[in-house]
């Protein structure tokens, strides 16, 4: 019985190291992606940060695009549910941005949200970029996207743009079938879809730096 136990015991410290390596790897391999939606969607990459009057480009970032159109007022409260939930979490990740689009004469209300944004974090990963009504139009029709802007150019929903300009999200959601934004006006849409979503995606490219440097190293 004892040697039954010893060599159960040396069995279990070599086996369960293996299997665990196995699980990993394994895990490492079939990481599931977030999908694509639809590929090369932007008709536009190039802007001017509002906030610093820097030249930035959507190529190479994962973006997380909002438009609030001449609706800044109202749209700016759904967005701060975006800012505690998504943005908070992950606007240290180099590559992270959020962009959001305005349309001209919103300054002030822009300047509140910043402003509202600054007391509890900092915009050094949130773009806001002054453009034409027409431009934003063209700029969310290129995403394919179900929704539409409303008469004010704006829109509640936050879409997922990654560093190839490829639209992510989820082709066969359980609530929605396909879902190519997220309402920042639902929380639990944030929280249940979305959040879960950035972590995939950054996962993603996190484990390609990492497959990249071993590339590097060897």
């Amino acid at each position: 019985m004892k040697e039954f136990k010893k060599y159960a015991v040396l069995g279990i410290l070599f086996i369960l190291p293996l299997v665990a390596y196995l699980f990993f790897s394994r895990g490492v391999n079939n990481f599931v992606k977030l999908p694509t939606i639809s590929e090369d969607v932007l008709v536009e990459t190039n802007f001017t940060n509002a906030l610093s009057n820097e030249k930035f480009s959507l190529e190479e970032k994962i973006n997380l695009l909002t438009f609030f159109g001449e609706d800044v007022a109202r749209k700016k409260v759904a967005a701060m549910n975006l800012k505690e939930k998504v943005y908070d979490k992950n606007r240290t990740f180099t590559d992270f941005q959020v962009v959001t689009f305005y349309s001209p004469n919103q300054e002030e209300e822009i300047k509140s949200f910043i402003y509202d944004i600054n007391l509890t974090s900092d915009t050094t990963a949130w773009r806001f970029v002054e453009i034409d009504s027409d431009t934003q139009k063209r700029m969310h029709a290129s995403l394919d996207s179900e929704q539409m802007l409303d008469e004010k150019y704006s829109t509640n929903y936050v879409y997922i743009v990654d560093k190839s300009g490829d639209l992510r999200g989820r082709p066969d959601d359980e609530d929605y079938g396909q879902m190519n934004g997220y309402n920042m006006a639902k929380i639990a849409d944030l929280n249940n879809k979305m959040v879960d979503d950035v972590k995939v995606i950054l996962a993603e490219y996190r484990l390609e730096l990492k497959r990249l440097k071993a590339e590097r190293i060897n």
